[in-house]
C-alpha cells in the first residue's frame, strides 16, 4: 500500500489529516490513526468488521490504580 493510499481502518481518514501507525496482521498492511490506536489495545473486537481476524485478538485490560 502507498502512503498516499494509506487510511485508518476504522475512521479511514488518510495521513493528512492525522497522524498514522503501520501494522502488519495475517499478512496483511494495515494503518491505524493515533486516536484509535486504543481501540485496537483495548476494543479489537469493535475493528472486527474492518480487520478479518479480529474476533481472535485479545483486549489489554489495565488494572485500577489507587490514587
Amino acid at each position: 500500500m502507498e502512503d498516499e493510499d494509506a487510511r485508518c481502518v476504522h475512521c479511514e481518514r488518510g495521513s493528512a489529516q492525522v497522524p498514522l501507525l503501520a501494522l502488519r496482521f495475517q499478512g496483511m498492511e494495515l494503518w491505524i490513526c493515533s486516536e484509535h490506536m486504543p481501540i485496537l489495545i483495548h476494543k479489537p473486537g469493535q475493528l472486527m468488521s474492518k480487520i478479518p481476524g479480529a474476533q481472535r485478538l485479545t483486549a489489554v485490560e489495565i488494572p485500577d490504580r489507587e490514587t
